[in-house]
């Protein structure tokens, strides 16, 4: 199937010119006190596999280069495209998660690759499925180069000693109960936490209520935004400047802009469909919309009360979580997309296909 172009949609992707910008003293400010010194350079590890070109986000011509030294390689890593599929609760009652923070090189696409923070070398970071009033146990390792932290907005605890930084080399644990069922964000809290967040470490947790929800095909589907600059070297890099500028170069449903157009979600006819949406921002909002369809049933907080009915969008804040449901009663291509059409043009937007 050929993949839905946004000129269909009557909005064709905006071009924005090539830069090259020097690294933000804000930026080396922030990474100097959580280091307690100088900055470091970017790291240049990661997983090379995949090459890169210096092109800026959204396809316009590299950036100038010309009276500069011979530039450093770009940064390299594979292309890892993200399932959308919901993974299982897993049997048990109790939930263990080992997160290790590490920096790595991340391809937003297979020609936009920068330095990342994340959990686990994910990003998104790996999606957690329990059950309400399971006991979840958490533990951090921070192998990262400046310090880090893990808040969960399903927990209900005290942030200091559970949502507490760690210096690089360090560990903590500890654990709740999710008490609301839903989809929950969660994501690094040490300050500054724009910056930690737009560096990549974030992800969901969706809690089942006690009473399961009626069967349905389930997907999870986690919006964020990249800001881009570029480093002294001229290499992309991931800008705090521009991420206080709240305007993103892309936009995108589990890490990568556009990635469920080339490779839409597919879903029988008469299935019953289940969307868990949650917003890492760090900043803008989704207007979760389906073209050619509504929802039967939004859950405005904890599942199975607080629906409501016949909707065609319904905003999930930066920050949130909203569970949507339909049912795939008729066949075909249908566009799912951040209907704030400044951030769905961006990469905010996907096809899912019924047959």
């Amino acid at each position: 199937m050929d993949p839905i172009k946004l000129s269909e949609l009557g909005a064709a992707r905006t071009s924005r010119r090539s830069f090259v910008a020097g690294a933000s003293a804000l930026l080396a400010s922030a990474v100097a006190s959580c280091r307690g010194g100088s900055p470091r350079q970017a790291p240049q590890g990661g997983r090379p596999e995949m090459a890169a070109t210096e092109q800026h986000p959204n396809g316009d011509a590299p950036g100038p280069v010309a009276a500069q030294p011979p530039s450093p390689a770009p940064y390299r890593a594979v292309y890892r495209p993200f399932s959308a599929e919901l993974p299982p609760a897993e049997p048990g009652r109790v939930k263990r998660q080992h997160f290790v923070v590490r920096d790595v090189n991340f391809a937003i696409t297979p020609s936009l690759v920068v330095p990342a923070w994340t959990f686990n070398g994910q990003l998104p970071a790996p999606v957690l499925h329990v059950r309400q009033g399971d006991t979840v146990e958490v533990t951090l390792s921070n192998e990262g180069q400046v310090a880090h932290s893990i808040d969960f907005h399903a927990a209900r605890i005290d942030p200091r000693t559970a949502f507490r930084s760690i210096a690089p080399g360090q560990s903590t644990s500890f654990t709740y109960r999710p008490q609301y069922a839903g989809a929950f964000l969660y994501h690094c809290g040490t300050a500054p936490v724009l910056m930690h967040i737009g560096m990549g470490m974030f992800g969901a947790i969706v809690v089942d209520p006690p009473t399961p929800l009626p069967p349905a095909r389930e997907f999870i589907l986690i919006q964020n935004e990249f800001y881009v600059g570029r480093d002294p070297g001229g290499r992309l890099m991931l800008d705090l400047n521009k991420m206080l500028s709240a305007l993103p170069d892309e936009v995108a449903f589990n890490g990568h802009p556009f990635q469920y157009q080339t490779a839409p979600l597919q879903a029988r006819r008469g299935e019953r469909l289940r969307f868990y949406v949650v917003d890492a921002g760090p900043t803008q909002d989704c207007a979760f919309h389906i073209v050619g369809e509504q929802f039967d049933t939004v859950y405005l907080g904890s599942p199975p009360g607080n629906t409501i009915r016949g909707v065609q969008t319904f905003l999930v804040a930066a920050g949130g979580g909203m569970v949507f449901e339909l049912m795939a009663d008729v066949p075909g291509d249908f566009v799912f997309v951040n209907h704030k059409f400044g951030h769905g043009q961006k990469g905010a937007i996907g096809v899912l296909h019924v047959e």
